[in-house]
């Protein structure tokens, strides 16, 4: 399978997980998600403030596609813009920090690395923008919560929340510890693998475009002799 990772755009909302167009746990108040139940719409206010973000902020996901299908999202913003983000135990989130909400993969996807290419992605775009840490939410003991994942129902914590194990994988450290909720943290500064492998692209596109003026300034040159 080919897979491509691309940052999110205004007119890329399609290309989401089906279960994230529709999700709107850490964009709404969870109060204002029951009260509005009955008449409003969670895929066009997934879509209103996802809008926002980006008109204020920019890109604010990674979307991964496997042969042009939809496979997986990573979304991130300010922890300002984000109402849940006030609601855990170990909340509130560093002010130094953007705060990774979303991980979410299709089943075809889980087995072909596309988690931590998104992570990468969404790492080597916080390192171009001069981010200090990526913080993230996680959660403990997902098989013990027994409304996980039922259809057609209030999005829960298990649904909607990255396992605390997949964070550590990818080198989150604990900041706030928590049984259940522990805040965690990706240092942006250090010599991390994302960060190398981001600075390494950069170097070869910065040798690339001197090459190419190189030869373009040989050609006028010859040009004019």
């Amino acid at each position: 399978m080919s897979m491509r990772i691309s940052p999110l755009t205004l007119d890329g909302f399609d290309l989401l997980p089906r279960h994230s167009r529709r999700c709107v746990f850490w964009e709404m108040d969870p109060a204002a998600v029951r009260s509005s139940r009955d008449f409003s719409d969670p895929e066009f206010e997934k879509e209103a403030w996802l809008s926002m973000v980006m008109l204020e902020w920019g890109s604010c996901g990674q979307v991964a596609t496997l042969d042009g299908t939809p496979a997986g999202c990573a979304l991130y913003s300010p922890p300002g813009v984000v109402p849940r983000a006030k609601l855990f135990p170990t909340s509130p989130v560093s002010p130094d920090a953007v705060l990774l909400t979303t991980m979410r993969l299709e089943p075809a996807a889980e087995l072909d690395g596309v988690g931590p290419s998104l992570i990468q992605a969404v790492v080597g775009d916080l390192v171009r923008r001069g981010v200090r840490a990526l913080e993230a939410f996680g959660i403990r003991d997902l098989q013990d919560d027994p409304v996980a994942g039922r259809r057609g129902q209030e999005c829960t914590p298990a649904d909607c929340m990255i396992d605390a194990e997949f964070l550590t994988d990818m080198g989150f450290e604990v900041v706030a510890a928590h049984h259940r909720y522990p805040r965690m943290r990706l240092e942006l500064t250090r010599d991390h693998g994302w960060k190398a492998d981001v600075e390494s692209a950069l170097e070869r596109l910065l040798a690339v475009a001197s090459l190419t003026m190189t030869d373009i300034e040989q050609k006028s040159t010859v040009g004019v002799l």
